[in-house]
């Protein structure tokens, strides 16, 4: 018996139907999660917004991210919690630089938590630069704030998706 080859993961458009596969990761991913209206409202922005569907038609991962002139900003970038650890944010990562470069977009910027080492070492690897801090920019708790590192991606010399 032969095993059948695993498909790759697969990424979509989001449409509002799929806001709710992706509330409960959020939950689940952060102390201070996004809000079902906060995607709503990023929907009809028109914002790119973008799932990774694995096989099943699970919910994998899931970008947000604003166009601007010459410029692209990450909003929100998550893998669920019990799919971290597979690629997923590297696949992400690599669908949102194609989308931007396609919007001609020549830099690629996102904040991320002071105290998310995991995600600014990811950052990094890729090839983003920290660029500054915008100081109180997240919530914290007890009513606290936590700077944000504000990162910077070269379109120009990101790397190429893998095909």
């Amino acid at each position: 018996m032969s095993a059948l080859p695993k498909e790759a993961p697969r990424l979509r458009p989001m449409d509002i139907d799929a806001i709710a596969a992706i509330v409960p990761i959020e939950k689940a991913a952060y102390e201070f999660p996004w809000s079902r209206g906060n995607f709503v409202d990023s929907l009809a922005a028109g914002y790119l917004m973008y799932s990774l569907l694995g096989n099943d038609g699970e919910t994998l991962a899931y970008f947000v991210a604003m166009t601007g002139v010459d410029e692209m900003h990450l909003l929100n970038i998550t893998v669920a919690p019990m799919h971290q650890r597979q690629g997923h944010a590297r696949r992400m990562l690599d669908a949102l630089v194609a989308l931007a470069r396609e919007r001609f977009a020549r830099q690629l910027w996102l904040e991320v938590r002071a105290s998310n080492h995991r995600a600014t070492d990811i950052y990094l690897r890729y090839g983003f630069r920290h660029i500054g801090v915008r100081r109180g920019y997240y919530p914290a708790p007890h009513g606290q704030r936590e700077d944000a590192r504000v990162m910077s991606l070269d379109l120009a010399g990101a790397p190429r998706a893998l095909d």
